[in-house]
């Protein structure tokens, strides 16, 4: 009978140091809709190597590029419904719920990188990135992809009256919208996935995409001409849940997690101030696109004609808002 307890004892013994090593690791699922050699596609991948490094496999993260798994609005659904646990959508997927994200495709807001990431970072910008928690989110980074240029099968486009009539793509947002309206475009609102065989077949005749999206998605096989532009911005929210916070809280890998956040997101900025211009110099290199960049002269007409939007979205954004980012040089 003592032997009989001696071993069960034994027995509970291994079994108490056995479970904490074959625990189930915590996945994470992580999807987003542009391509892995993008500056998000490349940070999400350094993410995903940061936490399985930093956690000893106690976080699995999968990844999935290229809308293989949602696309962007899908993706903000799955996030509520915790079916995925990472999602790092355009700000203009939110902007039903927080429409003060609007702020970011408000054309020539925004002097520079440096003047956007001030304003970011500031006590305005993380406001504003709050705002998601009102649908059971948490916002963790604002993420970059980069100022936008024009691209299209028309004409060159020189001046803002030069785009009148042209059929550009766009996001949902109506900032976008009122911005192409105010040069005499037509905006039509397409999902990300599908800009390529629009072009290629006529739908639109045009789209603005900062350098890495252009390139990586190969719109310079099926547009004629662009403008460099950089009128607007286009950037990205690093979103989770409520759900899957409490999870890594509870297993005290909270800390850890938001850690390999903040160093992904200023590996991400760097990455997409770099591919920036090495997209720029891999397009011009293609040779068969007409490329013109505004003068300083034609660029005060482009921002006179954009900037006269603004006082359409004071209520809806918030002057305080526009008005803190305009000061904030």
């Amino acid at each position: 009978m003592k032997l009989f307890k001696n071993v069960l004892f034994f027995m509970v013994i291994v079994s108490l140091l056995v479970v904490p090593a074959i625990a189930k690791p915590i996945n994470v699922k992580f999807s987003h809709v542009v391509a892995v050699e993008t500056p998000k596609g490349k940070a999400a991948e350094y993410l995903k190597k940061l936490l399985e490094e930093r956690t000893n496999g106690k976080i699995k993260m999968e990844v999935y590029p290229n809308a293989s798994l949602y696309n962007d609005r899908e993706a903000v659904e799955a996030l509520k419904m915790n079916a995925i646990q990472l999602a790092c959508p355009s700000f203009s997927k939110f902007t039903g719920f927080v429409p003060q994200l609007q702020l970011f495709d408000l054309p020539f807001l925004f002097d520079s990188t440096e003047h956007l990431h001030k304003y970011m970072d500031s006590e305005w910008g993380q406001k504003i990135l709050k705002l998601v928690e009102s649908k059971g989110l948490v916002g963790l980074a604002f993420w970059d992809n980069g100022f936008k240029v024009l691209s299209n099968n028309v004409r060159p486009i020189i001046l803002p009256e030069d785009a009148k009539g042209i059929k550009f793509r766009i996001m949902s947002s109506k900032v976008l919208e009122e911005q192409f309206k105010a040069i005499g475009a037509i905006p039509h609102v397409l999902p990300f996935s599908e800009v390529y065989s629009a072009l290629q077949q006529g739908v639109v005749d045009g789209a603005e995409n900062p350098w890495s999206n252009f390139y990586t998605k190969k719109f310079y096989e099926v547009q004629k001409y662009l403008t460099v532009s950089y009128h607007g911005y286009l950037g990205y929210m690093l979103v989770t849940n409520k759900i899957f916070m409490k999870k890594l809280k509870k297993a005290g890998l909270d800390k850890v997690f938001l850690d390999a956040v903040k160093e992904a997101t200023e590996y991400e900025r760097k990455l997409a101030k770099e591919l920036d211009e090495y997209y720029y110099n891999k397009v011009k290199e293609y040779g068969k696109i007409q490329i013109h960049v505004t003068t300083p002269e034609e660029r005060k007409i482009w921002k006179k004609t954009m900037m006269a939007i603004y006082p359409k979205f004071y209520d809806v954004i918030g002057k305080e808002f526009i008005d803190a980012a305009l000061n904030m040089k």
